[in-house]
Parts: structure tokens; C-alpha cells; sequence
């Protein structure tokens, strides 16, 4: 039996083009990008479902188009790879409520009420990853908070089931009608959104496919505060002359992404940003090592190790890679 692509792509070349999806409110420039839609009144969601539909239409149908090296016509399938952005995005497209509620991972389900999570077990267990979240788990919880807000004191069940759960009013907000649109019977607005949900989690798994972002994560949160302490001891023990000559001096000879001035960095040392940071984790250990108490230089060490693991490009031994991703981070 032939390939169904053979018939589809008319006997062409198909090339299969992954995608990585980004959604930000932001205006960095980045490369190897194409803007694709942009709205001041459109929530996140909605822009995203417009990408689906667009990312599906492409893939049923192919896409063809002109391969300069090999000069014949081709066909292009391509698929969502994985969704980019950062953590309060990431967390919306999961139809997750964010860091602050008791549930604050997207990817699983570590956390738990306030009494539990500030007891001793409780807290030892937000050091360890909980049962993965799962797209069916999510669509069954939608659909129950859809189901709730059909019901009298809704407000209130939907609440609770946030506090249980973490995932966002989603129901609730759908069942909104518009000022001045008219009203929809109720066998009508569930067959409608029903119908919506149906394959919004399809082929993607959202909780796994979006991938957390190392720039507020780690650069911007655990390295900058780290940094903001290290700062303090070297200036209390009249040090910060000394690191200042020892950063001036280092041989950046093999570093990626170097922003080593060292005038700029003691200067604005409480006004550094992801570069300095990502420059400056690859080089405290050398730097400082004379100059902090032992347990400073240790975790400046591990920070290091973490640092250069996280920005790999090309991972070799996949095994070996996650197992030394486990130490620094443990």
C-alpha cells in the first residue's frame, strides 16, 4: 500500500519543518524568526487557537514551495515542536493559574494547601517533582468547571475546585455573555463549547511541550539574588576593590556570551542583567575563591556547573547529561 504523503505531495520531496511556537508580550529582537499575529484586545488563548488552526491547515493540506539546493518543488509538513515563552505565558497556555496559587507547577502536581506546604514533610516535598500533569486530567478538569458554573452559587464552586487544582476560571469565563449579544439557550452554549475543547489538546502535550524558561528561572532569580548577596560580603569586607581586579584580569579565552566589563559589573552591581549574569556564573568560582567563606564559593561552584549544563546546545549522552543536570540541581 503507497504512503498517503506520495499521493498528497504529487510524487514531490516532503520535508516534515518543526515549529517552535513563542508568545510574549514583549519586542526583543530575536533571529531566525516570523511574526505571525499580534492584538491589543485578543487574550493569549484566542491567538493561539488562531495559530492551531493555521498549523493545522498547513500540515493537512502541505505547503509547497521551491527547494533552492536540490531545484525541484517540495511539500513542507510542519508540527508544533514545542511552545516558548515565559513562565506567567507558559503558565496561561496550560490553562494554569500561575506560581502564587498552591499548585505552582504547570509541569506537575508538587505543592499543596498552606498548612501542608509549611510543615515538614510539606516542604521537604516541594523539593521533589509530583505526578505529572496530563492533557486528559486538564480537558476533564475544564469540563467540570464548565459543568459547575451551569449551577447555582457557581462563583463559589469554581473557587473551590481552584484551590484544588490550580487550573484557571476557564468555565466560568466562557459562559460570560457579552453586553448587548443575545441569550444562548443552555443546550446550545455547552454543545458550542464543547465543540471548542474537542481537540484543543490534540497530538500536543502542553504541560511537557512547554519548555521552562532559564532566563527569570534561573539567570533573573537564582543567580541575581546569589550575586546581590555575594556583592554585600565582598563590600562589608572591603573586597569589592580586589574581586574588581580579578574580574579585570581574567582570561575570557572559550567563553560564549562573554560580558565581563568589570568597571560596568562593580559599578551597576545591583543593576546587572541576563548577560552579566550568564557571563559571571561561568567565572565566580575563580574569581572569588579568596574572598567568600567557604560555603559562598561552593554554591557559586554548583551555580557554575548548573549554568553551563542548562545552555548545551548539542547533548551527546543523553543519560549522562540529565544525570549531571540532577546533581547541580540537588
Amino acid at each position: 500500500m503507497p504512503n498517503p504523503l506520495r499521493e498528497k505531495s504529487k510524487g514531490h520531496m516532503v520535508y516534515s519543518v518543526p515549529l517552535i511556537i513563542f508568545m510574549d508580550d514583549v519586542s526583543e529582537k530575536e533571529f531566525c524568526v516570523r511574526f505571525v499575529t499580534s492584538s491589543p484586545h485578543a487574550p493569549p488563548m484566542e491567538l493561539m487557537q488562531a495559530m492551531k488552526e493555521s498549523i493545522q491547515h498547513a500540515a493537512d493540506n502541505g505547503v509547497f514551495t521551491w527547494d533552492c539546493k536540490e531545484h525541484e518543488e517540495v511539500m513542507l509538513l510542519p508540527y508544533a515542536l514545542f511552545v516558548s515563552g515565559d513562565n506567567p505565558m507558559q503558565a496561561k497556555e496550560c490553562s494554569h493559574a500561575g506560581l502564587n496559587c498552591n499548585y505552582f507547577c504547570r509541569t506537575c502536581h508538587v505543592g499543596g494547601m498552606k498548612e501542608h506546604k509549611m510543615s515538614d514533610i510539606g516542604y521537604n516535598s516541594l523539593f521533589e517533582p509530583g505526578d505529572t500533569r496530563t492533557p486528559h486530567a486538564t480537558r476533564a478538569e475544564i469540563h467540570q468547571q464548565m459543568l459547575l458554573s451551569l449551577r447555582s452559587g457557581a462563583t463559589e464552586k469554581i473557587k473551590t475546585s481552584m484551590s484544588s487544582t490550580s487550573m484557571v476560571e476557564l468555565g466560568k469565563k466562557l459562559h460570560m455573555r457579552q453586553a448587548g449579544s443575545s441569550v444562548m439557550p443552555e443546550h446550545e452554549v455547552k454543545a458550542a463549547l464543547e465543540s471548542a475543547f474537542k481537540d484543543c489538546l490534540k497530538a500536543l502535550n502542553i504541560h511537557l511541550d512547554t519548555p521552562t524558561e532559564i532566563l527569570h528561572t534561573v539567570l533573573l532569580s537564582v543567580v541575581k539574588y546569589f550575586w546581590g548577596q555575594t556583592a554585600f560580603i565582598l563590600e562589608k569586607t572591603k573586597f569589592l576593590d580586589i574581586f574588581h581586579t580579578h574580574l579585570d584580569s581574567v582570561d575570557a579565552n572559550g567563553l560564549k556570551a562573554l560580558c565581563l566589563s568589570a568597571d560596568y559589573i562593580c559599578h551597576y552591581k545591583g543593576s546587572l542583567i541576563g548577560k552579566h549574569f550568564k557571563s559571571l556564573a561561568q567565572v565566580m568560582p575563580f574569581l572569588i575563591h579568596d574572598l567568600v567563606p567557604r560555603h559562598v564559593l561552593d554554591g557559586w561552584t554548583t551555580i557554575r556547573e548548573l549554568v553551563v549544563l542548562i545552555w548545551h546546545t548539542k547533548i551527546e549522552d543523553t543519560e549522562a547529561y540529565l544525570v549531571g543536570h540532577s546533581t547541580s540541581i540537588l
